[in-house]
């Protein structure tokens, strides 16, 4: 029988893949051009400088939306190797990580990837640490509660019986049980790095024009609004429909597996 989150989620890297990989070119100006309304030449228009709307849009996907499944993955992979690490170890490592994780929950990304800029000059690598520095913290939350408890359960006991080692008992037989709910929560967890990653770059934090990103094309925009609202609304409507468009496929996975 056909999954629909399945179905769902090939669409959806078809049509990003297929968008990154176009051969257009979205940094040529042409002033002639300028503010052009939407045609067969340009389907969604140009820009104050004459680029193709469409051109910046897709090529802004491969920093946009790709760069956002790769701080997502960074920060899961981080974020569950720690939780793992402190609920299997619990005393006072669990503490200690738990404490760290509860101070920088308070901390907003916006004001890390200022500090992060601030040491560093501003680009994709400066973004992602700044990312990183907060975004693994509910995967370690979520992997150290899950840790805890499949550690009580039957099979591990059983693994530790025979004797089984900690990290092969972690590895081996509490992590595929926990990766079905972390690999949800990554979905729902998309849509907050992608509004923090294009709010960054609508703050100038990201790569230097004129690199194509969505926050960036936002900023871009806004000056323009009153005279072609579409420089803002197009790239708006990237981001808030690829985020929603994730973030139903995690809930459907979230309720599907929850339900098992």
């Amino acid at each position: 029988m056909r999954r629909p989150e399945a179905v769902l989620a090939c669409g959806i890297a078809a049509v990003l893949l297929v968008a990154a990989l176009l051969p257009v070119d979205a940094v040529t100006t042409h002033l002639g051009e300028r503010f052009r309304g939407p045609s067969a030449a340009h389907l969604l228009g140009t820009d104050n400088l004459g680029r193709d709307v469409l051109a910046r849009l897709a090529v802004g996907t491969r920093l946009s939306v790709w760069f956002t499944l790769l701080a997502v993955a960074s920060c899961a992979l981080l974020g569950t190797v720690l939780g793992l690490l402190s609920g299997y170890a619990g005393g006072a490592v669990a503490a200690f990580v738990q404490r760290v994780v509860d101070v920088l929950v308070a901390v907003p990304t916006v004001i890390v990837g200022l500090v992060v800029v601030a040491v560093r000059e501003p680009g994709p690598g400066s973004l992602l640490i700044a990312v990183l520095l907060t975004g693994w913290t509910p995967f370690a939350r979520l992997a150290h509660q899950l840790t805890v408890r499949e550690r009580s359960r039957e099979y591990v006991e059983g693994a530790v019986a025979i004797g089984a080692g900690p990290v092969r008992i972690a590895v081996r037989h509490v992590l595929p049980n926990a990766l079905r709910p972390l690999v949800a929560h990554a979905c729902l967890r998309f849509a907050n790095v992608l509004l923090s990653l294009a709010g960054l770059s609508f703050l100038g934090l990201g790569a230097p024009p004129p690199t194509p990103e969505w926050g960036a094309m936002l900023a871009e925009g806004r000056q323009f609004l009153f005279v072609a609202p579409q420089l803002v609304l197009i790239p708006a409507a990237a981001v808030v429909g690829t985020s929603l468009v994730v973030t139903l496929l995690g809930r459907r996975l979230e309720r599907r597996w929850s339900s098992q």
